[in-house]
């Protein structure tokens, strides 16, 4: 069974993480990205990832996780490695964040290019910390990248959680609308980006990003040798 649904609309292809009631973030949800990812670069689309009605992503596979050191740490480095290839992506990724963006949501909402959430009563960030795990170092190199410097203690120390009005302010959304209005909104920002000159973007993007991303080559590297702490 598969764990994502893909769906493609003119050049717009759409993502759904579809993995149990949190959208956990396997290695086969990984793998399934990346599938998705090679077939919107080929075809030079822009990226929507989505969730379903509540909830975007609330982290990795915890039977994964809990199955062995070795099993986690590959874990961690196929997601940081995603996150990377998201960051340096060609084409525009737009998140349709659709509820709650715990832990590995709220890396793939600071992966993504633009990020869209809804009102209501859920929560985004960071939470690793407070779940007895100490943040690996490819981690920090992400929000460092994306979360303004007086969030960023807050978020990768305290492990704050923000409803998605403070999530603005805290670098994980760029703007929240009503949740009927998500999906339009989000496709209204495709097709904008589609008017862009792909070649200008890919190159801005990559010269924007060139320290972070260097710098989280080296943190994934480092979190592959060290292992992590829970």
């Amino acid at each position: 069974m598969q764990t994502i649904n893909v769906s493609t609309e003119g050049s717009v292809s759409t993502i759904t993480l579809n993995n149990g009631k949190v959208n956990a973030i396997s290695p086969q949800t990984i793998n399934e990205i990346n599938a998705a990812l090679d077939e919107a670069e080929k075809n030079e689309y822009v990226v929507i990832i989505t969730g379903q009605p509540g909830m975007f992503c609330a982290g990795y596979d915890l039977k994964t996780m809990k199955e062995s050191p070795e099993a986690a740490i590959s874990l961690v480095t196929a997601g940081s490695t995603l996150a990377h290839r998201m960051l340096s992506f060609p084409c525009p990724i737009i998140a349709a964040c659709s509820g709650h963006a715990v832990a590995k949501g709220g890396f793939l909402l600071l992966s993504c290019d633009y990020r869209i959430g809804i009102e209501g009563n859920f929560k985004i960030g960071l939470n690793e910390v407070a779940i007895g795990m100490t943040m690996h170092h490819a981690g920090i190199e992400i929000a460092r990248n994306r979360i303004p410097v007086n969030f960023l203690n807050r978020s990768v120390i305290n492990a704050e959680m923000f409803n998605p009005q403070t999530a603005i302010q805290a670098g994980f959304l760029d703007t929240v609308v009503e949740a009927e209005q998500l999906m339009s909104v989000a496709k209204l920002a495709a097709k904008q980006m589609q008017g862009l000159h792909m070649t200008a973007f890919r190159q801005t993007k990559l010269k924007e990003r060139q320290a972070s991303l260097a710098a989280l080559d080296n943190a994934i590297a480092t979190d592959a040798d060290e292992g992590f702490m829970f």
